[in-house]
């Protein structure tokens, strides 16, 4: 790492189409309009990018992840891990397939040498995940301020200096794309009624379809074609 102040980044990672999975993004996309941060400060909307944040990753000295994590809790406790536990625990119970690719993001900068000094994740227990097109359930969304508040002691105990606006910036000046800020999102799509998004039972409770019985074995020969 180069001398100097600390690098930074604050990164919330997530799917915003799966309801609670989209807690990492929403709290920073917060905490990125409610504070102001010095230069060295990085804050980042990780989404689902996976392998890809490994350069963003191998440049800083202090790690911050938001996500939404399964513990097993009750819905919406914020569970905060710091050090060599936080990869273990984005793979406690993977929820989605960002939590797999994010485990290779840390090994990959770890074994490249560029490991962060400091890695903390701040994981929140999800109520709902098989909400396709829906948002964040209420006792989910309650959590977003206190997370970004625990952002702000772990900083400032590394003598990283991080203040509250006195203006919170508008949801248009957002680090992400402004088609999927929460309002635009929250009033742009259908209602459940209109789309069902648990699943069409025209399918899912059809005997016309039925999925693969060997899971690997189908994408290998997806991928590879069929052996000989």
């Amino acid at each position: 790492m180069a001398d100097g102040p600390l690098s930074v980044l604050v990164l919330g990672i997530g799917n915003l189409l799966w309801a609670d999975e989209g807690f990492g993004v929403r709290a920073v996309e917060a905490f990125h309009r409610l504070y102001e941060f010095p230069p060295n400060v990085r804050v980042m909307d990780g989404g689902t990018q996976g392998i890809y944040l490994v350069q963003h990753i191998r440049k800083a000295d202090i790690l911050i992840v938001f996500d939404a994590v399964d513990y097993g809790l009750p819905p919406g406790t914020i569970k905060i891990v710091e050090g060599d536990e936080v990869p273990q625990f984005l793979g406690i119970k993977k929820i989605s397939l960002h939590q797999t690719g994010f485990q290779e993001v840390l090994a990959m900068a770890q074994m490249l040498g560029d490991y962060p000094s400091h890695l903390l994740l701040i994981g929140v227990q999800p109520e709902e995940l098989e909400d396709y097109g829906g948002s964040l359930r209420p006792v989910v969304r309650k959590k977003i301020l206190p997370a970004t508040e625990t952002v702000i002691a772990y900083l400032e105990k590394h003598g990283v200096p991080v203040h509250r606006r006195c203006d919170a910036l508008s949801e248009t000046d957002t680090i992400a794309s402004g088609e999927i800020t929460l309002s635009n999102y929250e009033n742009g799509r259908p209602g459940a009624h209109s789309a069902f998004r648990h699943g069409d039972d025209r399918v899912v409770s059809s005997d016309r379809w039925q999925g693969p019985k060997d899971f690997e074995l189908e994408v290998e020969r997806l991928v590879y074609g069929e052996r000989k």
